[in-house]
């Protein structure tokens, strides 16, 4: 028996949209499924960590507590990464920014309006 948001036609993508979603079957970038879904529930505390575990020594700033939707997520993470001048990804709701930039994200994310905490060593 299939679900009533199922995609039935299996379309996962198309030359004239991209990749489609397999829910809602409307293109990624207009899917109306995913974009309402809040990754982290926070406490109002952004936390900033660096971490060098399962990369070979190469650390990372790792930035969770964040409440916002996948899709305001992701242009907050183009939008450090471009402070920062390096690259990154937006991984389960946490953003992740090659190097060691905690310092820099801090004062950013405070200029925002957020409150944001170090964590870990």
């Amino acid at each position: 028996m299939k679900s009533k948001r199922q995609n039935s036609s299996g379309l996962v993508y198309s030359t004239g949209h991209g990749k489609m979603c397999p829910r809602c079957a409307n293109p990624v970038d207009e899917c109306v499924c995913s974009n309402k879904v809040r990754h982290a529930k926070s406490d109002g505390i952004v936390r900033l960590q660096r971490e060098t575990k399962g990369r070979r020594g190469k650390g990372v700033t790792i930035i969770t507590g964040v409440a916002l939707d996948s899709h305001e997520l992701k242009d907050l993470a183009k939008e450090l990464k471009q402070k920062c001048g390096s690259g990154g990804t937006v991984k389960s709701g946490t953003i992740e920014i090659q190097g060691d930039h905690r310092e820099m994200l801090m004062e950013e994310l405070k200029v925002r309006g957020y409150t944001v905490k170090r964590a870990g060593g």
